[in-house]
């Protein structure tokens, strides 16, 4: 990103590389073109979580004003965002196909991609998936963005050693590019690669400490060293890197150390979940949902999460009805050692359980329940079974080894015996 290029041109730049400079050079094209749609609606974007309704829509009416001045593309771009930033991926989605059919490998709009992942149903990830395809064959490999997000759509579907590849071809083109950098940790969970997914994480934040993802790239480099067995490291890294609003990693990253019989890193307060699940929020998403399931499960809350399981049930959505509530219903039975429960409620879900939305290395950890649930019931060659491709493709396991050894009732490490808060990352 070179310093001579236009304020425009290198916000853009920062910001499709997810770099600690993106905000910075947004504000500054902001504010040295006032009237330029884009420039304040790529800023909402990147701001949007911490904006009112009133804001937020206050915000994108003056840009989309503005972006239709400058043209039908810009003002395509704009509607986008406003649609992305109210949450609407379904209809951002719809919107995004009519746009790349206009305006094909449009950089810009490929930031809303994360539309189609945000759809529970699995065809609606497969769609975006397709369309990445799409718009990167005709961007053409020399293209770092698009070479980026189709490496994090190769991880999605498995193709894990092709996502490894073009995530590396990406970061030859643009080593900062964080979409590349995230796809190959996605990649290297996968292969089990454990100190050296940690080492290259380690390197790629140290150049850019405050990039966009730098809290979920160390959740990862977590998750790699308790790949590898290292479960004080990975304590370490939570405990370092993730604040009171990143429920969800801590809880993913605690609920991975219960199953292995280790010791959590420092936990999220139970009233704070419990106020987020009262909160307009708590039922918004299903994925969202889940993971406060599993912040409940760490704290061993049985009681609040039959009451969540029966809620899900009750909720139209199938999603919520048919997938949370029985992956709930199952926390709950594990929470209260019952691992034989636990078992048959997950195996039942079978490949429905991927209607829980997330992506890949997050929906695992259902599977990683069903198969120490299958060990603790006295099942280890299902348990066994069900991991075994994992195990074999993996270079470092020591976390499934774990998952098949049985031990006491997960959870069993008393939840009031570390009660200290999380340090807040500065």
């Amino acid at each position: 990103m070179a310093a001579s290029a236009a304020p425009g041109d290198r916000a853009v730049a920062e910001l499709l590389a997810l770099s600690g400079q993106a905000l910075p050079s947004l504000r500054r094209w902001a504010a040295s073109e006032p009237d330029c749609g884009l420039a304040r609606a790529l800023l909402t974007l990147a701001t949007g979580d911490g904006l009112g309704d009133a804001e937020l829509k206050a915000e994108l009416a003056v840009a989309y004003r503005d972006a239709q001045a400058a043209g039908e593309r810009e003002a395509s771009v704009v509607y986008g965002v406003f649609l992305f930033t109210h949450r609407q991926y379904a209809l951002t989605a719809d919107h995004l196909v009519g746009h790349f059919a206009r305006w094909p490998a449009d950089e810009v709009a490929g930031l809303m991609l994360g539309a189609f992942a945000a759809d529970a149903d699995p065809a609606g990830r497969a769609r975006g998936e397709a369309l990445v395809e799409e718009q990167a064959a005709l961007a053409g490999p020399a293209n770092w963005p698009w070479t980026s997000w189709l490496a994090a759509a190769r991880a999605e579907q498995g193709r894990v050693r092709d996502a490894h590849r073009l995530a590396v071809r990406a970061l030859e083109i643009c080593p900062r590019s964080g979409v590349a950098a995230h796809a190959l940790a996605h990649a290297e969970h996968e292969l089990g690669t454990g100190r050296a997914g940690t080492e290259f994480l380690d390197a790629w934040l140290a150049a850019d400490p405050r990039a966009v993802q730098s809290r979920h790239l160390t959740w990862h480099a977590a998750l790699h060293s308790i790949a590898c067995g290292d479960f004080a490291d990975a304590r370490r890294r939570a405990d370092a890197a993730l604040s009171r609003s990143d429920v969800g990693m801590r809880a993913a990253t605690n609920w991975r150390l219960l199953l292995a019989g280790q010791e959590p890193a420092g936990r999220n307060d139970p009233a704070h979940v419990r106020e987020l699940l009262a909160g307009p929020g708590g039922m918004a998403e299903v994925f969202h949902t889940f993971n406060l399931a599993l912040a409940l499960a760490v704290e061993a809350a049985t009681d609040d999460l039959h009451a969540l399981a029966r809620r899900a049930a009750a909720d139209p959505r199938t999603e919520f009805r048919d997938v949370l509530a029985p992956v709930v219903r199952a926390l709950a039975e594990i929470t209260a050692g019952r691992p034989r429960a636990a078992a048959d409620l997950l195996a039942d879900l079978g490949e429905a359980a991927d209607r829980i939305g997330g992506v890949r290395v997050e929906r695992e950890i259902i599977h990683d329940t069903l198969a120490r649930a299958l060990a603790d019931a006295g099942e280890p060659a299902r348990a066994a079974a069900l991991l075994h491709d994992r195990v074999a493709a993996r270079r470092h396991h020591v976390y499934e080894d774990l998952l098949l050894t049985p031990g006491g009732p997960v959870g069993s490490v008393d939840p009031a015996a570390d009660r200290r808060s999380p340090p807040t990352p500065a």
